[in-house]
């Protein structure tokens, strides 16, 4: 376009402006405020969620007004305060956020001129060459052949044996033998595991086996809180006979809240033994951070906010990139607060208004926002440190579950507001991370950022009510056609969840009313169990690697479990040693040039052959040849089967 478009300046009439078609040939840092513009929707909008259970699972109708202002809220409050944190999680050279040097790494490669070693290639040769690769292969998974995602060795050698099944099914099982031959297997779920450090792989790895290899096959093998009447890995709820939970008996349709005598009457609501567990863990995570960045980060925080409130001078935490990004105008703090006041006004309007649908009162905004301000630094600082993201859901959901029962979109809007804008905190402090290493000026990232987290929640919004409007059956996997993409396993999670935190309520579940107050204890594990490895650092300061160890990461590990699944952690965690264990101590300079060039490239394959699939095939009804590899499972069909006696389940024997 720089050499094609006329170079003639245009003047603006009536005003004094002027512009050009041709401002240019294109640089690298017009290409980083691009892709910081896209990044804006590259998480996806949570609340999308609350529009698809409402309209798709309870079967209820949504003001679009509100849904829309609901959409885009929850995605700008976080930007509000994200501002106060800049100092801390983008200025400090120890803030190095991991995912941003794979960015780096394809920036570097699109644009500086590489001279290709003898019998070598250049990073932007290996980059083309892997694309397309990529591009090429996932048709196969993708629609082809998807039952290759995952391969379950297990129960292709014992048909008839519900044991072995759970044993070994990746997608409803421990997955112990089974593997994926597709990228999204890898990183669909986790991210790219090329962008996370090793020893953050290795705790992850930790906490995994400890929570899926000894935790959940104790606890279900024991028939803790009747494990063996459900499936031993399942997002659904149950009744206390194992059937799932029919919502309809318990569900007030007038008032949309908690029918009192029709719970009474029928049975409390039960989980699967590790559903249960997840809830229970993700308690010990969030105090285990709070623990954790206290004890090891405290020091640094206390001097850098010393440093902060002090008058301007020297900064020994300032490194280079810092250092040249003084030259650029900084974005007043004035910005982030208007931002704060417009959108916290809007998300008033969205809940208080239209009939108060959402059901979340003014004081639950509030309170949402000031555990998302609370949580924003501990978070931040373990993401920006080890590429691993902790999240609020599980706690939100409960406190508003405690002060607002019976209420499933107060719940869920709660959450959102909650968890969502302390993620979209740190996904502009993570830009502008991405940003202060490419020297780009911040008042330019700020707008970019801005304007793009509007327009994509607006796409996401308008994309997700038309699908909503005219896919049928969208989300009910017992009427959908084979091979049908429309299965919602993420809503679905969300759905149960609301069903458990807002109907429900916690008191009614992890409560003395409850199966699980047992639970209640993980607070108080998650809290201490970083002092003993703090306590170990002080003593044998020598000893680098005990400080590698992290608490919150450990317990955390199984945090995207469901609707994440045992094949995708047990491939994540294999790809990433591999590369950034093995390759990177025998092959160093192999894999400082190519390993986050090969991440971009097996990513934007995947993300180009999906798009084209769905719009030319998927979108017209063409799911691929009826055949067995159509099916997007392991073929595990008894792993989903209780093991107590006298359960009867469709499609399992009773025992």
């Amino acid at each position: 376009m720089a050499a094609v478009l006329p170079r003639k300046e245009i003047k603006v009439p009536v005003a004094k402006w002027s512009f050009s078609l041709n401002p240019g040939p294109f640089n690298l840092k017009e290409h980083v405020l691009i892709t910081i513009f896209a990044n804006a929707g590259t998480g996806g909008v949570y609340a999308v969620n609350i529009i698809t259970i409402v309209k798709a699972f309870y079967d209820r109708s949504l003001n679009p007004t509100a849904s829309y202002l609901l959409v885009q809220t929850t995605q700008l409050l976080g930007y509000g305060w994200a501002g106060l944190f800049r100092k801390y999680l983008v200025d400090s050279p120890y803030m190095w956020w991991p995912a941003n040097l794979v960015q780096v790494s394809l920036f570097r490669t699109l644009h500086e001129t590489e001279k290709r070693s003898k019998g070598g290639l250049t990073r932007l040769q290996f980059f083309v060459i892997v694309f397309i690769s990529s591009f090429t292969y996932y048709l196969v998974p993708g629609f082809l052949f998807p039952s290759i995602s995952c391969i379950s060795i297990a129960c292709l050698i014992w048909k008839n044996s519900i044991t072995a099944q759970q044993i070994g099914s990746g997608i409803h099982g421990l997955g112990l033998g089974s593997f994926g031959l597709d990228w999204s297997t890898v990183a669909g779920f986790l991210g790219s595991p090329l962008a996370s450090p090793a020893f953050a792989i290795v705790n992850v790895l930790a906490g995994f086996a400890l929570i899926v290899y000894i935790i959940l096959p104790i606890s279900y093998w024991a028939n803790a809180y009747d494990a063996k009447k459900f499936p031993i890995f399942s997002s659904r709820t149950f009744d206390s006979t194992g059937q799932p939970y029919n919502l309809t008996r318990i569900l007030d349709t007038k008032t949309f809240s908690i029918d009192q005598a029709g719970y009474d009457a029928y049975s409390k609501i039960y989980l699967t033994v590790f559903f249960a567990f997840s809830y229970g863990i993700n308690f010990s995570t969030l105090t285990a951070a709070i623990s954790h960045v206290a004890l090891f980060h405290g020091k640094t925080i206390m001097q850098m906010w010393s440093k902060t409130t002090s008058v301007e001078g020297d900064d020994h935490f300032a490194d280079v990139h810092t250092r040249l990004m003084k030259k650029y105008k900084v974005v007043p703090q004035w910005w982030f607060h208007i931002i704060l006041i417009v959108v916290l006004a809007l998300s008033l309007i969205a809940c208080e208004g239209f009939n108060k649908q959402l059901q979340l009162p003014w004081w639950g905004i509030l309170l949402s926002c000031a555990l998302a301000l609370f949580f924003t630094l501990p978070v931040g600082i373990i993401m920006a440190t080890t590429n691993q993201q902790l999240g609020l859901n599980v706690i939100t959901e409960l406190i508003i579950g405690y002060i607002y029962p019976g209420k499933p979109l107060a719940n869920v809007a709660f959450k959102t507001y909650g968890y969502i804008s302390m993620v979209q905190a740190l996904t502009f402090l993570s830009d502008f991370k991405l940003g202060h290493y490419m020297k780009i000026p911040p008042r330019s990232m700020f707008l970019v950022q801005l304007v793009g987290t509007v327009i994509a929640s607006s796409v996401y919004f308008g994309t997700a009510w038309w699908l909503l409007s005219t896919v049928a059956n969208i989300c009910d996997r017992s009427l959908l056609p084979e091979g049908s993409p429309w299965t919602c396993p993420g809503d679905e999670v969300f759905f149960n969840a609301s069903i458990i935190w807002g109907v429900v309520g916690p008191l009614r579940m992890f409560a003395k009313l409850g199966v699980y107050p047992e639970m209640n204890w993980f607070f108080l594990a998650g809290l201490l169990s970083p002092v003993p490895v703090w306590l170990l650092s002080r003593k044998f300061p020598n000893q680098k690697w005990i400080r590698l160890i992290n608490t919150p990461i450990i317990l955390g590990a199984t945090g995207a479990m469901p609707p994440a699944r045992s094949v995708n952690y047990v491939m994540w965690v294999a790809v990433g040693l591999f590369f950034n264990f093995y390759v990177y101590r025998r092959y160093k300079q192999w894999w400082a040039k190519h390993t986050y060039v090969l991440s971009a490239a097996l990513d934007a394959g995947v993300g180009f052959m999906g798009i084209i699939l769905f719009f030319a095939l998927q979108s017209q009804e063409i799911m691929g040849v009826n055949w067995w590899g159509l099916e997007a499972d392991d073929h595990c069909p008894l792993a989903s089967c209780p093991t107590a006696p006298g359960v009867p389940t469709e499609g399992c024997p009773v025992l």
